[in-house]
């Protein structure tokens, strides 16, 4: 005589239904994820560039109106100086030293290193001279992208950020 077995559990079927709607809210969670992704880092953009952007502004208060970039001993903007004015004390004539050393009251005006560029991870600064024009675009080989004779500093990044804009427009 065979026996049968009443034991509880689910059909095929309805593990089939399970998978299914795991599926379907799996495929509407995803895509939100790489969004807010995408929005940090616009986010980050924005911060780190008015970072450089205030940092700049008060240079040039402290500094008889020269944006940072600029030698003491005058010539062409270059990126050494800029980072070294940016990241360490100064005088007003913009000559650099170690935080702390007497007679150069001014800055840092960023701690550590150049803020990074989250849309393209760089951190380094393209300096153009006073001759150059402003590009019409990023190329992306450098994190930031700016002119020190007119102050104007831009993410050197290509691409666009979640809200449609290019990066290079923030």
């Amino acid at each position: 005589m065979i026996t049968k077995c009443k034991t509880a559990g689910f059909t095929l079927v309805e593990l089939l239904i399970v998978v299914v709607i795991l599926a379907i809210l799996a495929a509407v969670a995803i895509p939100q994820f790489t969004s807010s992704a995408e929005d940090a880092k616009a986010s980050a953009l924005q911060a780190n560039l008015g970072v450089m952007r205030s940092s700049m502004e008060l240079y040039k208060l402290q500094h008889n109106g020269k944006y940072p970039g600029y030698p003491s001993a005058g010539g062409a903007p270059t990126e050494g100086e800029f980072t070294a004015q940016m990241l360490t004390s100064s005088k007003v004539d913009g000559s650099t030293a170690a935080v702390g050393t007497a007679g150069f009251a001014f800055g840092p005006y960023v701690k550590e290193q150049v803020p990074t560029n989250p849309a393209n991870g760089l951190n380094t600064v393209l300096i153009l001279a006073d001759a150059t024009a402003f590009p019409a675009a990023a190329d992306g080989t450098t994190g930031w992208v700016c002119k020190p004779a007119i102050g104007k500093i831009r993410p050197n990044a290509t691409g666009t950020a979640p809200s449609g804009d290019d990066w290079f427009d923030f």
